[in-house]
Protein backbone atom coordinates (compact mmCIF):
# COMPACT_ATOMS: atom_id res chain seq x y z
CA UNK A 1 0.00 0.00 0.00
CA UNK A 2 1.36 3.41 -0.92
CA UNK A 3 2.05 5.99 1.79
CA UNK A 4 -0.56 8.32 0.30
CA UNK A 5 -3.24 5.65 0.33
CA UNK A 6 -2.33 4.59 3.87
CA UNK A 7 -2.65 8.19 5.06
CA UNK A 8 -5.99 8.58 3.32
CA UNK A 9 -7.39 5.44 4.93
CA UNK A 10 -6.10 6.54 8.33
CA UNK A 11 -8.04 9.78 7.86
CA UNK A 12 -11.11 7.73 6.90
CA UNK A 13 -10.94 5.92 10.25
CA UNK A 14 -10.64 9.26 12.05
CA UNK A 15 -13.56 10.61 10.03
CA UNK A 16 -15.70 7.62 11.01
CA UNK A 17 -15.10 8.32 14.70
CA UNK A 18 -15.88 11.99 14.16
CA UNK A 19 -19.15 11.17 12.38
CA UNK A 20 -20.24 8.59 14.98
CA UNK A 21 -19.91 10.31 18.35
CA UNK A 22 -21.27 8.26 21.25
CA UNK A 23 -23.96 9.54 23.56
CA UNK A 24 -26.23 7.82 26.03
CA UNK A 25 -29.64 6.70 24.80
CA UNK A 26 -32.33 9.35 25.40
CA UNK A 27 -35.74 7.65 25.77
CA UNK A 28 -38.44 9.29 23.70
CA UNK A 29 -35.88 11.48 21.92
CA UNK A 30 -33.66 9.05 20.03
CA UNK A 31 -35.44 6.94 17.47
CA UNK A 32 -35.35 3.17 17.89
CA UNK A 33 -35.38 1.75 14.39
CA UNK A 34 -36.91 -1.68 13.79
CA UNK A 35 -33.96 -2.61 11.59
CA UNK A 36 -30.76 -1.13 10.27
CA UNK A 37 -27.14 -1.63 9.34
CA UNK A 38 -24.37 -1.68 11.94
CA UNK A 39 -21.30 -0.20 10.27
CA UNK A 40 -17.90 0.37 11.85
CA UNK A 41 -14.67 2.06 10.77
CA UNK A 42 -13.43 -1.03 8.94
CA UNK A 43 -16.59 -1.06 6.83
CA UNK A 44 -16.07 2.57 5.85
CA UNK A 45 -12.40 1.93 5.07
CA UNK A 46 -13.24 -1.09 2.92
CA UNK A 47 -15.66 0.95 0.81
CA UNK A 48 -13.27 3.86 0.39
CA UNK A 49 -10.34 1.59 -0.43
CA UNK A 50 -12.35 -0.18 -3.13
CA UNK A 51 -13.33 3.22 -4.52
CA UNK A 52 -9.71 4.41 -4.50
CA UNK A 53 -8.79 1.29 -6.47
CA UNK A 54 -11.67 2.06 -8.89
CA UNK A 55 -13.33 -1.31 -8.26
CA UNK A 56 -16.47 -0.23 -10.04
CA UNK A 57 -17.58 -3.57 -11.53
CA UNK A 58 -17.62 -7.19 -10.38
CA UNK A 59 -14.07 -8.44 -9.90
CA UNK A 60 -11.67 -9.77 -7.30
CA UNK A 61 -13.61 -8.65 -4.23
CA UNK A 62 -16.75 -10.21 -5.69
CA UNK A 63 -15.09 -13.57 -6.29
CA UNK A 64 -13.53 -13.50 -2.82
CA UNK A 65 -16.86 -12.73 -1.19
CA UNK A 66 -18.62 -15.47 -3.15
CA UNK A 67 -15.99 -17.97 -2.02
CA UNK A 68 -16.10 -16.92 1.63
CA UNK A 69 -19.89 -16.71 1.78
CA UNK A 70 -20.30 -20.13 0.15
CA UNK A 71 -17.96 -21.51 2.81
CA UNK A 72 -19.95 -19.79 5.59
CA UNK A 73 -23.23 -21.13 4.18
CA UNK A 74 -21.70 -24.61 3.68
CA UNK A 75 -22.62 -24.51 0.00
CA UNK A 76 -20.34 -25.31 -2.93
CA UNK A 77 -21.20 -22.17 -4.90
CA UNK A 78 -22.52 -18.67 -4.19
CA UNK A 79 -23.35 -16.02 -6.76
CA UNK A 80 -23.53 -12.36 -5.78
CA UNK A 81 -26.39 -10.33 -7.27
CA UNK A 82 -27.71 -6.80 -6.93
CA UNK A 83 -30.51 -7.51 -4.41
CA UNK A 84 -32.29 -10.21 -2.46
CA UNK A 85 -35.30 -9.74 -4.72
CA UNK A 86 -33.07 -10.42 -7.73
CA UNK A 87 -31.74 -13.49 -5.91
CA UNK A 88 -35.28 -14.83 -5.62
CA UNK A 89 -36.00 -14.07 -9.27
CA UNK A 90 -32.77 -15.72 -10.36
CA UNK A 91 -33.24 -18.85 -8.23
CA UNK A 92 -36.77 -19.50 -9.43
CA UNK A 93 -35.96 -18.62 -13.04
CA UNK A 94 -33.07 -21.11 -12.98
CA UNK A 95 -35.61 -23.90 -12.49
CA UNK A 96 -37.19 -23.04 -15.85
CA UNK A 97 -33.93 -23.73 -17.73
CA UNK A 98 -34.17 -26.11 -20.70
CA UNK A 99 -30.95 -27.66 -19.39
CA UNK A 100 -33.08 -29.34 -16.71
CA UNK A 101 -34.94 -31.21 -19.45
CA UNK A 102 -38.03 -33.00 -18.07
CA UNK A 103 -37.56 -31.45 -14.60
CA UNK A 104 -37.74 -27.86 -15.84
CA UNK A 105 -40.66 -25.76 -14.64
CA UNK A 106 -43.04 -24.67 -17.36
CA UNK A 107 -45.84 -22.09 -17.48
CA UNK A 108 -48.84 -23.36 -15.56
CA UNK A 109 -46.81 -25.49 -13.15
CA UNK A 110 -47.47 -24.86 -9.47
CA UNK A 111 -45.15 -23.69 -6.70
CA UNK A 112 -46.19 -24.00 -3.05
CA UNK A 113 -45.60 -20.89 -0.94
CA UNK A 114 -47.15 -19.04 2.00
CA UNK A 115 -49.78 -16.32 1.86
CA UNK A 116 -48.30 -14.12 4.61
CA UNK A 117 -44.89 -12.75 3.77
CA UNK A 118 -42.84 -10.45 1.56
CA UNK A 119 -43.93 -10.13 -2.10
CA UNK A 120 -40.61 -10.97 -3.71
CA UNK A 121 -40.79 -14.56 -2.48
CA UNK A 122 -43.93 -14.94 -4.59
CA UNK A 123 -43.38 -12.51 -7.47
CA UNK A 124 -40.85 -14.70 -9.36
CA UNK A 125 -43.43 -17.49 -9.46
CA UNK A 126 -45.88 -15.20 -11.21
CA UNK A 127 -43.23 -13.52 -13.37
CA UNK A 128 -42.27 -16.92 -14.78
CA UNK A 129 -45.85 -17.82 -15.69
CA UNK A 130 -46.18 -20.30 -12.82
CA UNK A 131 -49.04 -20.62 -10.35
CA UNK A 132 -48.53 -19.88 -6.63
CA UNK A 133 -50.27 -22.26 -4.25
CA UNK A 134 -50.87 -20.44 -0.98
CA UNK A 135 -50.97 -22.05 2.45
CA UNK A 136 -51.60 -20.50 5.84
CA UNK A 137 -49.04 -20.04 8.63
CA UNK A 138 -49.13 -20.58 12.37
CA UNK A 139 -49.43 -17.72 14.80
CA UNK A 140 -46.48 -17.38 17.19
CA UNK A 141 -43.96 -18.92 14.71
CA UNK A 142 -45.45 -17.17 11.62
CA UNK A 143 -44.36 -20.13 9.50
CA UNK A 144 -46.24 -22.80 7.59
CA UNK A 145 -45.97 -26.34 8.90
CA UNK A 146 -44.71 -29.31 6.92
CA UNK A 147 -48.20 -30.76 7.21
CA UNK A 148 -49.79 -27.74 5.53
CA UNK A 149 -47.18 -27.79 2.76
CA UNK A 150 -47.65 -31.51 2.12
CA UNK A 151 -51.42 -31.05 1.86
CA UNK A 152 -50.92 -28.39 -0.84
CA UNK A 153 -49.06 -30.69 -3.25
CA UNK A 154 -51.11 -31.55 -6.32
CA UNK A 155 -50.49 -33.17 -9.69
CA UNK A 156 -49.13 -29.91 -11.16
CA UNK A 157 -46.87 -29.01 -8.22
CA UNK A 158 -43.20 -28.84 -9.19
CA UNK A 159 -41.50 -26.76 -6.49
CA UNK A 160 -41.70 -25.23 -3.00
CA UNK A 161 -40.45 -21.68 -2.34
CA UNK A 162 -40.80 -20.38 1.21
CA UNK A 163 -39.08 -17.82 3.44
CA UNK A 164 -38.02 -18.36 7.03
CA UNK A 165 -40.30 -15.83 8.73
CA UNK A 166 -38.53 -13.01 10.59
CA UNK A 167 -35.47 -15.25 10.99
CA UNK A 168 -37.50 -18.08 12.54
CA UNK A 169 -36.91 -21.30 10.56
CA UNK A 170 -39.84 -23.19 9.13
CA UNK A 171 -39.73 -26.99 9.50
CA UNK A 172 -37.18 -27.12 6.75
CA UNK A 173 -35.78 -30.62 7.34
CA UNK A 174 -39.26 -32.09 7.11
CA UNK A 175 -40.14 -29.93 4.11
CA UNK A 176 -36.91 -30.99 2.36
CA UNK A 177 -37.92 -34.64 2.84
CA UNK A 178 -41.36 -33.92 1.42
CA UNK A 179 -39.76 -32.24 -1.59
CA UNK A 180 -37.44 -35.20 -2.18
CA UNK A 181 -40.25 -37.75 -1.84
CA UNK A 182 -42.34 -35.87 -4.40
CA UNK A 183 -39.49 -34.96 -6.79
CA UNK A 184 -39.97 -31.25 -6.12
CA UNK A 185 -37.38 -28.47 -6.07
CA UNK A 186 -37.01 -26.55 -2.80
CA UNK A 187 -35.92 -22.91 -2.68
CA UNK A 188 -35.17 -21.56 0.80
CA UNK A 189 -35.64 -17.81 1.02
CA UNK A 190 -33.11 -17.12 3.79
CA UNK A 191 -33.10 -13.35 3.32
CA UNK A 192 -34.24 -12.80 6.93
CA UNK A 193 -32.51 -15.82 8.46
CA UNK A 194 -28.75 -15.84 7.88
CA UNK A 195 -27.22 -17.64 10.86
CA UNK A 196 -30.44 -19.39 11.93
CA UNK A 197 -30.24 -23.09 12.76
CA UNK A 198 -32.75 -25.92 12.39
CA UNK A 199 -31.86 -29.27 13.92
CA UNK A 200 -28.41 -27.80 14.53
CA UNK A 201 -27.90 -27.07 10.83
CA UNK A 202 -27.82 -23.70 9.09
CA UNK A 203 -30.92 -22.60 7.27
CA UNK A 204 -30.08 -22.29 3.60
CA UNK A 205 -28.37 -25.69 3.56
CA UNK A 206 -31.49 -27.82 3.05
CA UNK A 207 -32.85 -26.57 -0.27
CA UNK A 208 -31.70 -27.04 -3.84
CA UNK A 209 -31.16 -23.28 -3.88
CA UNK A 210 -31.05 -20.66 -1.17
CA UNK A 211 -31.40 -16.89 -1.44
CA UNK A 212 -30.02 -14.11 0.77
CA UNK A 213 -30.45 -10.34 0.92
CA UNK A 214 -27.79 -7.80 1.88
CA UNK A 215 -30.14 -4.80 2.14
CA UNK A 216 -29.32 -2.64 5.20
CA UNK A 217 -32.16 -4.17 7.21
CA UNK A 218 -30.67 -7.65 6.96
CA UNK A 219 -28.12 -9.68 8.88
CA UNK A 220 -25.16 -8.27 6.97
CA UNK A 221 -25.24 -5.52 4.41
CA UNK A 222 -23.73 -4.24 1.21
CA UNK A 223 -26.27 -1.41 0.94
CA UNK A 224 -27.95 -3.25 -1.88
CA UNK A 225 -27.10 -6.81 -2.81
CA UNK A 226 -28.09 -10.44 -2.57
CA UNK A 227 -26.88 -13.94 -3.24
CA UNK A 228 -27.94 -17.31 -4.61
CA UNK A 229 -26.17 -20.33 -3.15
CA UNK A 230 -26.30 -24.03 -4.02
CA UNK A 231 -24.36 -27.25 -3.80
CA UNK A 232 -25.88 -28.57 -7.03
CA UNK A 233 -23.26 -27.82 -9.68
CA UNK A 234 -25.71 -28.20 -12.56
CA UNK A 235 -27.98 -25.58 -10.99
CA UNK A 236 -24.95 -23.42 -10.20
CA UNK A 237 -23.99 -23.31 -13.86
CA UNK A 238 -27.54 -22.28 -14.81
CA UNK A 239 -27.66 -19.59 -12.10
CA UNK A 240 -24.35 -18.12 -13.26
CA UNK A 241 -25.46 -18.08 -16.89
CA UNK A 242 -28.82 -16.46 -16.16
CA UNK A 243 -27.24 -13.85 -13.89
CA UNK A 244 -24.68 -12.94 -16.57
CA UNK A 245 -26.94 -12.05 -19.52
CA UNK A 246 -27.71 -15.74 -20.22
CA UNK A 247 -24.34 -16.32 -21.85
CA UNK A 248 -22.92 -19.81 -22.23
CA UNK A 249 -19.35 -18.71 -21.44
CA UNK A 250 -18.18 -18.96 -17.83
CA UNK A 251 -15.09 -16.73 -18.04
CA UNK A 252 -14.97 -14.09 -15.31
CA UNK A 253 -14.85 -10.44 -16.43
CA UNK A 254 -11.43 -9.75 -17.93
CA UNK A 255 -10.80 -13.42 -18.64
CA UNK A 256 -10.58 -14.97 -22.10
CA UNK A 257 -10.57 -18.59 -23.17
CA UNK A 258 -10.58 -20.39 -19.81
CA UNK A 259 -12.01 -23.43 -21.60
CA UNK A 260 -9.18 -23.28 -24.18
CA UNK A 261 -11.62 -23.58 -27.08
CA UNK A 262 -13.18 -20.13 -27.28
CA UNK A 263 -13.45 -20.23 -31.10
CA UNK A 264 -14.25 -23.92 -31.46
CA UNK A 265 -17.88 -24.12 -30.35
CA UNK A 266 -20.92 -24.79 -32.49
CA UNK A 267 -24.23 -24.25 -30.66
CA UNK A 268 -27.72 -23.56 -31.96
CA UNK A 269 -27.58 -22.63 -35.62
CA UNK A 270 -24.58 -20.34 -35.18
CA UNK A 271 -21.60 -20.78 -37.50
CA UNK A 272 -18.89 -23.14 -36.32
CA UNK A 273 -16.31 -21.33 -34.20
CA UNK A 274 -18.57 -18.45 -33.12
CA UNK A 275 -16.96 -16.57 -30.20
CA UNK A 276 -18.07 -18.39 -27.04
CA UNK A 277 -18.14 -15.11 -25.11
CA UNK A 278 -21.16 -14.15 -27.22
CA UNK A 279 -23.08 -17.42 -27.28
CA UNK A 280 -26.24 -17.27 -25.15
CA UNK A 281 -27.81 -20.46 -23.80
CA UNK A 282 -30.50 -18.79 -21.64
CA UNK A 283 -32.83 -15.83 -21.85
CA UNK A 284 -31.07 -14.20 -18.92
CA UNK A 285 -30.52 -10.97 -17.04
CA UNK A 286 -27.66 -8.78 -15.88
CA UNK A 287 -28.04 -9.03 -12.11
CA UNK A 288 -24.40 -8.63 -11.08
CA UNK A 289 -23.23 -6.52 -8.15
CA UNK A 290 -20.01 -4.51 -7.89
CA UNK A 291 -16.69 -4.86 -6.08
CA UNK A 292 -17.55 -1.85 -3.92
CA UNK A 293 -20.50 -3.79 -2.53
CA UNK A 294 -18.46 -6.97 -2.16
CA UNK A 295 -15.69 -5.13 -0.30
CA UNK A 296 -18.24 -3.99 2.28
CA UNK A 297 -19.74 -7.48 2.35
CA UNK A 298 -16.38 -8.99 3.28
CA UNK A 299 -15.92 -6.80 6.35
CA UNK A 300 -19.55 -7.37 7.35
CA UNK A 301 -19.20 -11.14 6.96
CA UNK A 302 -16.39 -11.13 9.51
CA UNK A 303 -18.91 -9.85 12.09
CA UNK A 304 -21.88 -12.06 11.24
CA UNK A 305 -21.53 -14.35 14.27
CA UNK A 306 -21.44 -11.34 16.61
CA UNK A 307 -24.47 -9.90 14.83
CA UNK A 308 -26.34 -13.19 15.28
CA UNK A 309 -25.52 -13.29 19.00
CA UNK A 310 -26.78 -9.71 19.42
CA UNK A 311 -30.04 -10.48 17.61
CA UNK A 312 -30.68 -13.48 19.84
CA UNK A 313 -29.84 -11.47 22.96
CA UNK A 314 -32.17 -8.59 22.04
CA UNK A 315 -35.04 -10.93 21.12
CA UNK A 316 -34.67 -12.87 24.38
CA UNK A 317 -34.64 -9.65 26.41
CA UNK A 318 -37.89 -8.52 24.77
CA UNK A 319 -39.49 -11.95 25.18
CA UNK A 320 -38.61 -12.16 28.87
CA UNK A 321 -39.68 -8.59 29.51
CA UNK A 322 -43.09 -9.05 27.89
CA UNK A 323 -43.76 -12.56 29.15
CA UNK A 324 -47.28 -12.78 30.56
CA UNK A 325 -48.36 -9.43 29.09
CA UNK A 326 -52.16 -9.50 28.64
CA UNK A 327 -53.93 -9.27 25.28
CA UNK A 328 -50.76 -10.01 23.28
CA UNK A 329 -49.73 -13.13 21.37
CA UNK A 330 -45.94 -13.29 21.74
CA UNK A 331 -43.62 -15.02 19.27
CA UNK A 332 -42.04 -18.44 19.74
CA UNK A 333 -39.14 -20.17 18.04
CA UNK A 334 -40.04 -23.13 15.87
CA UNK A 335 -39.40 -26.40 17.69
CA UNK A 336 -35.80 -27.65 17.20
CA UNK A 337 -34.60 -24.25 15.97
CA UNK A 338 -32.19 -21.52 17.04
CA UNK A 339 -33.25 -18.43 15.11
CA UNK A 340 -31.05 -15.54 14.16
CA UNK A 341 -34.00 -13.22 14.64
CA UNK A 342 -34.91 -10.48 12.17
CA UNK A 343 -37.70 -8.98 14.27
CA UNK A 344 -39.93 -9.48 17.31
CA UNK A 345 -43.51 -10.11 16.20
CA UNK A 346 -46.50 -9.16 18.36
CA UNK A 347 -50.11 -10.04 17.55
CA UNK A 348 -52.89 -8.18 19.33
CA UNK A 349 -55.38 -10.77 20.60
CA UNK A 350 -58.83 -10.79 19.00
CA UNK A 351 -60.54 -9.99 22.34
CA UNK A 352 -58.15 -7.18 23.29
CA UNK A 353 -59.78 -3.88 24.37
CA UNK A 354 -57.57 -2.02 21.90
CA UNK A 355 -56.48 -2.32 18.27
CA UNK A 356 -53.12 -2.83 16.64
CA UNK A 357 -53.35 0.71 15.36
CA UNK A 358 -53.70 2.13 18.89
CA UNK A 359 -50.70 0.20 20.21
CA UNK A 360 -48.58 1.01 17.15
CA UNK A 361 -49.48 4.70 17.36
CA UNK A 362 -48.48 4.75 21.02
CA UNK A 363 -45.11 3.14 20.32
CA UNK A 364 -44.42 5.37 17.33
CA UNK A 365 -45.23 8.43 19.47
CA UNK A 366 -42.41 7.26 21.72
CA UNK A 367 -39.97 7.02 18.79
CA UNK A 368 -40.18 3.21 18.75
CA UNK A 369 -40.27 2.09 15.14
CA UNK A 370 -42.72 -0.62 14.10
CA UNK A 371 -43.45 -2.54 10.93
CA UNK A 372 -46.35 -4.72 9.82
CA UNK A 373 -45.48 -8.30 8.98
CA UNK A 374 -44.74 -7.23 5.42
CA UNK A 375 -47.66 -7.63 3.01
CA UNK A 376 -49.88 -9.65 5.34
CA UNK A 377 -52.18 -11.89 3.34
CA UNK A 378 -50.88 -11.38 -0.20
CA UNK A 379 -54.13 -12.56 -1.77
CA UNK A 380 -55.74 -9.40 -0.36
CA UNK A 381 -53.16 -7.03 -1.88
CA UNK A 382 -54.29 -5.08 -4.97
CA UNK A 383 -51.40 -6.35 -7.10
CA UNK A 384 -52.57 -9.95 -6.78
CA UNK A 385 -56.31 -9.61 -7.28
CA UNK A 386 -56.28 -10.99 -10.84
CA UNK A 387 -53.30 -13.33 -10.52
CA UNK A 388 -54.11 -17.01 -11.06
CA UNK A 389 -53.43 -18.91 -7.86
CA UNK A 390 -54.67 -21.74 -5.68
CA UNK A 391 -55.40 -21.68 -1.93
CA UNK A 392 -55.25 -24.82 0.16
CA UNK A 393 -57.23 -24.67 3.39
CA UNK A 394 -58.22 -21.39 4.96
CA UNK A 395 -56.00 -18.34 5.35
CA UNK A 396 -57.40 -17.47 8.77
CA UNK A 397 -54.08 -16.77 10.45
CA UNK A 398 -52.83 -14.81 7.45
CA UNK A 399 -55.89 -12.58 7.85
CA UNK A 400 -55.20 -12.16 11.56
CA UNK A 401 -51.62 -11.16 10.72
CA UNK A 402 -52.93 -8.64 8.18
CA UNK A 403 -55.12 -6.96 10.76
CA UNK A 404 -53.49 -7.54 14.14
CA UNK A 405 -49.73 -8.24 13.82
CA UNK A 406 -46.68 -5.96 13.82
CA UNK A 407 -43.03 -6.28 14.80
CA UNK A 408 -40.37 -4.30 16.57
CA UNK A 409 -36.62 -4.41 16.24
CA UNK A 410 -33.92 -6.74 17.52
CA UNK A 411 -31.06 -5.72 15.21
CA UNK A 412 -27.52 -5.42 16.63
CA UNK A 413 -27.60 -1.63 16.80
CA UNK A 414 -30.02 -1.79 19.75
CA UNK A 415 -28.81 -1.60 23.33
CA UNK A 416 -30.28 -3.08 26.51
CA UNK A 417 -31.52 0.40 27.41
CA UNK A 418 -33.45 0.52 24.15
CA UNK A 419 -35.01 -2.93 24.48
CA UNK A 420 -35.93 -2.19 28.12
CA UNK A 421 -37.58 1.06 27.00
CA UNK A 422 -39.60 -0.88 24.42
CA UNK A 423 -40.76 -3.33 27.10
CA UNK A 424 -41.62 -0.54 29.51
CA UNK A 425 -43.57 1.33 26.84
CA UNK A 426 -45.65 -1.70 25.84
CA UNK A 427 -46.43 -2.48 29.47
CA UNK A 428 -47.34 1.13 30.18
CA UNK A 429 -49.80 1.09 27.28
CA UNK A 430 -51.34 -2.17 28.54
CA UNK A 431 -51.63 -0.82 32.10
CA UNK A 432 -53.71 2.10 30.81
CA UNK A 433 -56.16 -0.39 29.26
Amino acid sequence: MSDTKERLLSHVRDYHIEKQPWHAFRPGVDEIWPSGAVLDAEDRVALVEAALDMKIAAGGHTRKFESHFARYMKRRKAFLVNSGSSANLLALSALTSPHLEERRLRPGDEVVTVAAGFPTTVNPIIQNGLVPVFVDVELKTYNATAERIKAAIGPKTRAIMIAHALGNPFEVAEVARIAEENNLFLIEDTCDAVGSLYDGRLTGTYGDLTTVSFYPAHHLTMGEGGCVATSNLALARIVESMRDWGRDCWCAPGENNRCLKRFRYQLGTLPDGYDHKYIFSHVGYNLKATDLQAALGLTQLAKVDAFTAARRHNWSRLREGLDGAPHLVLPEATLNSQPSWFGFAITVASDAPFSRRELVDFLESRKIGTRHLFAGNLTRQPAYQDVPHRVVGTLTNSDIITEQTFWIGVYPGLTDEMTDYMVTSVREFLARR
